[in-house]
């Protein structure tokens, strides 16, 4: 006969068994819980245990503009975030506006038209203003945010010119409010892993970039904003290409110190009447570094990135994609030639961009993708458009001098 011993109090522990031990329970520290490593060295390790922040502690957003990106994206992404929570939205259309506030749980209160813009100033659940307009809307609605004495997370690109973009920065500084751009490359794990090679110097000297953004638009473009040059500020460039310009200077490390530029577009195609099709650029870094990017309203959709090392190529397919990115590198290992993958969990880098400025906005800390970083791309674009304009190579010491504001962000683990 088993002894009878009695469980322990207030515990699922059975006496006939062995107590767990700390390796299975975890424990309490910091207000959070925790786990040692369970697996051997030879396996992959688990990341952080999660620790979100209970709702009434998380940063509020009001997100801007309910079009495809917010409802396919980033309001999905909050899902997924520890430190942010949909606090309001805005949009022209009150059908959107009660369908879209049903489905996340936002109260009427904090439904907003732009004609009431103004009043989420009065709104304290409403601690960030996310920007999800056309570009050519960015600097009117960033400007407003501001004198509501909100911070601001504004998509890409910041705006339509570098002059606008400079107003908005100034605009924030003045309400004494953060400005972060959405630049969410900077939080993908496959590219944040791709500048740790650089940052390392894992496989030597970065000699090369190469970067391709493209994709085709629908015969009805010249319905669509992003065809009209007031809204959009230019074509593929501004839309995609800015992520092939940005994540260069990420991943090197270091500010452009000249570009040069070709431009075409298809004579006679209406959805061309106001902004290019194809844009192919070069980029030359301080360090000797080349970039060549090439981004396309025209061609089948690839989103493609290579890096070469002096020791070493890495591959990047689907780099600036919202999801399905990998990482290849090949390399030699004595006499022997190899490639292989290397294995890195998905995130959803839309959720990781957001919680960066909610705990940006807690801690008072200057974000990574700060509003100096948007005006300096928008300085260096337009000396890509001058560049294809003159047939020359454009010296840009404009965008170095502001290296110091858009400073290269941390590495985010």
């Amino acid at each position: 006969m088993k002894d009878e011993k009695a469980p322990l109090a207030g515990t699922a522990y059975d006496p006939d068994y062995a107590a767990p031990s700390h390796v299975d329970t975890g424990s309490v520290e910091d207000g959070r819980v925790v786990f040692p490593p369970w697996r051997g060295p030879a396996d992959p390790q688990d990341g952080p245990t999660p620790a979100p922040q209970p709702p009434a502690k998380r940063t509020g957003f009001a997100i801007v503009g309910l079009g495809r990106l917010s409802i396919n994206e980033i309001l999905p992404a909050f899902a997924e975030c520890s430190h942010a929570r949909i606090a309001a939205l805005v949009s022209g259309s009150r059908e959107k506006l009660a369908a879209v506030g049903a489905q996340y749980g936002v109260v009427e209160g904090s439904l907003y038209t732009y004609d009431r813009f103004e009043e989420i100033a009065d709104n304290p659940d409403v601690d960030v203003i996310y920007i999800v307009l056309p570009n050519g809307m960015h600097r009117e609605y960033v400007i407003r945010s501001a004198k509501a004495g909100k911070h601001v997370l504004c998509e890409k690109p910041m705006a339509t010119n570098a002059a606008d973009a400079q107003v908005m920065v100034d605009a924030c500084d003045d309400a004494g409010v953060t400005l972060m751009i959405a630049y969410r490359i900077h939080f993908q794990p496959h590219n944040v892993e791709a500048r740790r090679f650089v940052a390392d110097g894992t496989y030597g000297r970065l000699v090369g970039i190469t970067a391709n953004n493209v994709q085709t638009v629908n015969q009805n473009g010249p319905q669509q904003w992003r065809h009209d040059g007031d809204l959009a500020g230019g074509g593929s460039l501004p839309d995609i290409g800015l992520y092939c310009l940005n994540t260069a200077i990420y991943l090197a490390g270091e500010i452009p110190v000249e570009v040069s530029a070709d431009i075409y577009s298809p004579p006679g195609d209406p959805k061309y009447a106001e902004v290019e099709e194809t844009v192919s650029f070069r980029l030359k870094f301080p360090s000797g570094t080349i970039a060549n990017c090439f981004t396309s309203y025209g061609a089948r959709d690839d989103k493609y990135q290579r890096l070469n090392f002096a020791e070493a190529s890495v591959d990047m397919p689907n780099a600036y994609s919202y999801r399905g990115q990998d990482l290849w590198v090949a390399s030699k290992a004595g006499d022997t030639d190899q490639k292989a993958q290397i294995a890195i969990s998905p995130a959803n880098q839309f959720a990781a961009e957001i919680d960066h400025m909610a705990q940006c906005v807690q801690s008072g800390v200057t974000p990574a993708t700060p509003g100096e970083m948007g005006v300096r791309d928008h300085v260096l674009m337009e000396a890509i458009y001058r560049s294809a304009r003159e047939g020359r190579p454009v010296a840009t010491p404009d965008a170095g001098e502001r290296a110091d504001k858009a400073r290269q962000p941390a590495l985010h683990d």
